[in-house]
């Protein structure tokens, strides 16, 4: 996407395949800051800490996380260019560096995918070889993401489409989104952003109620950050207005993203996203998860039973992050010294409130999910 009219993606590596460079999304949208990420420890600590975010992003960190362990344990055996492969790093090693970027969030199932797939992918390679195995695969991983989000634009322009043809209220089209699944959740593109920005870039008339998605605020600092840059009409509203506007239908479509989509279709994503489900189900409107197939943990049916929900920082509900006059970002606490608060992170949407997962491969009502996976694995 374009930031001050450059293109970024929200992770690339340099050029001589040494580090990793990220946009750091807690600085958004007052600043605009990259990172370099020179090692495991520095990849664990910019998921924790939210400096990537996003699902699929969330994935591709973990793998060059992954890489820049593996160069970094080839650098301290002196194994650069292929010297003394006996003192490589061994299978034990490997699922060293797997146990610290799985400790680091629990949900996101792109995290898990993407550290044993880049496990898998380096057994097949005698020792010498894995430094540059690992870079290569994280690489491809990421390139992946970005043409499974085209994918999912074009489907879900076509959803759209589809849904403007009918008789309604309003010449525009109005679609609500909660957290933020647009580019920066993403290596480029977005997952529920993306059929948004199709629609927009094919001329059609839409505009995006954006959930403000407490206690974070990715939705008022980053979707509507992103909406702002690419010329998306969009509105910030605060997260308990989405019903009410669905009553008075100014709302045509909800599409959120995930961070784990069941095998039988429950979402789980930023916490609020259920409430969401509830109001679109009760007043007729369609909603929708946008997500790429490595989001669909296909091991777990049931989510409200299977899907450990990340608990996060106490101190993310009691203070906010803005602007002040003076220009500066500062952090205020906005609840009393002595109240405890709790924080978890995300919530399950039941299938039966899920209208389709729109995929890569196409758009999925939650009982035909099944049939994605026989598709995506002959």
């Amino acid at each position: 996407m374009q930031v001050n009219n450059q293109h970024y993606q929200t992770i690339w590596p340099d050029a001589s395949n040494r580090f990793v460079h990220i946009i750091d999304q807690t600085r958004l949208p007052f600043a605009f800051e990259t990172v370099r990420i020179e090692n495991l420890v520095q990849m664990v600590t910019a998921i924790k800490t939210m400096q990537v975010r996003g699902a699929p992003l969330i994935g591709v960190a973990a793998a060059y996380g992954f890489a820049l362990a593996i160069q970094e344990m080839a650098l301290k055996k002196d194994l650069s260019h292929g010297r003394n492969p006996e003192k490589m790093a061994t299978e034990k090693d490997l699922s060293l560096f797997a146990q610290q970027l799985l400790m680091s969030r629990p949900t996101a199932v792109n995290l898990a995918w993407a550290v044993n797939r880049m496990q898998a992918h380096l057994k097949n390679y005698p020792l010498e070889s894995w430094v540059t195995a690992a870079w290569q695969e994280a690489t491809k991983i990421a390139e992946e993401d970005v043409t499974q989000n085209k994918a999912i634009g074009a489907h879900g322009l076509a959803l759209i489409k589809r849904a403007m043809a009918k008789p309604r209220k309003q010449n525009v089209f109005n679609i609500l989104t909660h957290c933020n699944a647009g580019w920066l959740a993403t290596v480029d593109v977005g997952t529920a952003l993306a059929p948004i920005y199709a629609a927009f870039d094919a001329g059609l008339s839409v505009h995006v109620w954006v959930d403000e998605t407490r206690p974070r605020n990715q939705g008022a600092s980053l979707t509507a950050w992103e909406l702002g840059a690419h010329g998306v009409p969009h509105t910030v509203i605060t997260d308990n207005a989405g019903g009410h506007l669905m009553q008075q239908g100014l709302v045509d479509m909800v599409i959120v993203g995930a961070d784990r989509v069941t095998a039988n279709g429950d979402v789980c994503n930023k916490i609020g996203t259920y409430l969401k489900g509830l109001a679109a189900f009760d007043n007729q409107i369609p909603f929708y998860a946008a997500v790429p197939s490595p989001t669909i943990d296909w091991t777990i049916q049931n989510g409200l039973l299977e899907i450990e929900i990340e608990q996060r920082d106490c101190d993310e509900v009691a203070n906010i992050q803005g602007l002040a006059q003076d220009g500066s970002i500062q952090i205020l606490r906005v609840m009393p010294l002595d109240s405890s608060a709790a924080n978890p992170a995300f919530d399950v949407t039941p299938a039966r409130l899920v209208t389709g997962i729109i995929t890569e491969q196409g758009i999925y009502t939650p009982n035909q999910l099944m049939q994605l996976k026989t598709e995506i694995t002959e």
